[in-house]
């Protein structure tokens, strides 16, 4: 049965009785510190809770330890929590690296202060008084260890200050007797790291991996283009074994490295917002180190005195700086800078410890090694010209202006002069390649032929080539091949 029950009688309810509201009453909600009491009834009762506390919000972070220099500030929450429950998981306190403007000379070290707080206290149950400098020597480094002026010994009293640095010229601080390093997060103790991309805490998604091998042999002594290094590249290197000469260059056309024919001593040299570390060995070998990322392009080159083998460069660019990358590469056509050209002379290798010198010998032509590619299929007539027409992506007339063989496939630097058929747009200046070193048909330098290629494009989006197929498309350009590729046009299947 139920009856309305009147707020001033309610503590007359007899076992078993529940309070209800009569239709139409419009009472308020029951206020919260009675779930709050039933909480706690049920704990004290023999409930069981279950899991970790909860953290309070972080509090604000205090000043800085030190007023110049570095040192760190701290920041803490408190854990609540039930009797019956799991403390909070994670540390209750956080600690953040400070970076304030360097200390006037002369200011006394964090350490050495205090230290000298002990001056003129009597220690180790003496009355004798000592004056105490900080001595690193000893096991724990965090540890505020002294050393008695005159004496040869020192005295352990506790930990140092937080914030107090580990050692002198470590980047790391003491905080709760422990050295730690700050992330690039800025909290000490932080294992975060920026990726190569210079993301903190990233997977290396944010950019691309640059990395290539330069080939060219040059037919002349001089500075040869090797490569645009971008604006906005990191973790550069360049190396190379030979008695050639890297050379940097900066978007200006001032020389930074080994230019104008002068040779300069390894060391560190500031350009583009970076470090560049230039190493000569004993032997033939030479290197470019840069950590980035850097302020505006460069450009590396090398300047020839002896056949090239191969010179390594690699970088990570961001991905939207990849295409520009690309087109700029491409426009650099690899033409030498030096207007007056000199034979490359072959010479064997000199005293390791001596510098090589630019040739200035006479002109002395190297000797071409024997071809050993084997002869190409045949793959002329009619029929084999539609089959290649129809199915390519562009048919364009070009000269062949360079020729790059690599270990599994050939790069041909052309220059489109005419265009029958395109996908999409064509450079003035682009490159063909080929599978294998020794590709079919082979072009010849300096001639022009009819090409029909295909558009590679990688899954990844970062390759995208002209690449002519293993006994494809490619005849000596001529009126008679002219008219033929005109009326195979008119023959493709719609």
């Amino acid at each position: 049965m139920r009856r309305r029950v009147d707020p001033g009688q309610m503590g007359k309810l007899r076992p078993g009785e529940v309070e209800r509201l009569a239709p139409g009453h419009t009472g308020r909600p029951r206020p919260l510190w009675n779930l709050l009491l039933w909480t706690l009834l049920s704990c004290g009762l023999g409930g069981s809770a279950q899991g970790p506390g909860e953290w309070t919000p972080w509090r604000s972070w205090s000043r800085c330890s030190s007023s110049c220099g570095r040192g760190l500030s701290v920041r803490s929450r408190r854990c609540i929590r039930f009797p019956e429950e799991e403390p909070c998981w994670g540390d209750s306190h956080e600690y953040r690296l400070c970076q304030l403007p360097d200390c006037p000379p002369g200011a006394v070290p964090f350490r050495d202060l205090q230290c000298a707080l002990y001056n003129g206290r009597p220690v180790l149950g003496t009355q004798e008084a000592y004056r105490w400098v900080p001595f690193y020597g000893a096991p724990n480094q965090c540890d505020l260890n002294c050393l008695a002026e005159g004496h040869a010994f020192y005295h352990t009293f506790g930990r140092v200050l937080d914030g107090t640095p580990c050692s002198p010229g470590t980047r790391g601080l003491c905080v709760a007797g422990r050295c730690l390093s700050a992330g690039c997060d800025g909290l000490l103790g932080s294992d975060a790291r920026e990726d190569h991309c210079g993301r903190c805490g990233g997977a290396n998604d944010s950019c691309l991996f640059v990395q290539r091998v330069f080939r060219d042999a040059g037919t002349f002594a001089g500075y040869w283009n090797v490569t645009v290094i971008p604006e906005g590249a990191r973790h550069i290197r360049a190396a190379h074994r030979s008695r050639n000469h890297l050379a940097l260059m900066r978007g200006d056309g001032r020389y930074v490295l080994n230019g104008n024919w002068a040779v300069s001593p390894p060391g560190t040299y500031e350009v583009a917002g970076t470090r560049v570390v230039y190493t000569r060995a004993a032997g033939p070998e030479e290197t470019l180190h840069a950590a980035g990322p850097t302020s505006q392009d460069l450009l590396l080159q090398v300047l020839l005195q002896e056949p090239n083998p191969g010179i390594e460069f690699e970088f990570w660019l961001p991905r939207e700086l990849y295409g520009p990358f690309q087109a700029r590469a491409q426009a650099l056509g690899w033409s030498p800078r030096q207007p007056q050209p000199r034979e490359v002379e072959p010479q064997a290798p000199e005293s390791p410890m001596a510098p090589a010198a630019p040739a200035a010998g006479p002109p002395r032509p190297l000797t071409p090694a024997p071809d050993p590619c084997p002869p190409c299929p045949d793959s002329r007539g009619r029929a084999h010209r539609l089959l290649h027409y129809c199915g390519s992506d562009f048919v364009f007339r070009a000269q062949v202006l360079g020729r790059l063989r690599q270990a599994q496939e050939t790069r041909y630097e052309v220059r489109v002069q005419l265009v029958y058929k395109n996908r999409s747009p064509l450079r003035a200046l682009e490159y063909v390649w080929a599978p294998g070193r020794c590709p079919c048909p082979p072009l010849a330098l300096h001639r022009e032929y009819l090409l029909a290629v295909q558009r590679l494009v990688s899954p990844d989006g970062t390759q995208d080539r002209l690449l002519l197929p293993h006994a494809g498309y490619a005849r000596p350009w001529s009126p008679a091949e002219d008219s033929r590729v005109r009326l195979a046009a008119r023959r493709c299947p719609v």
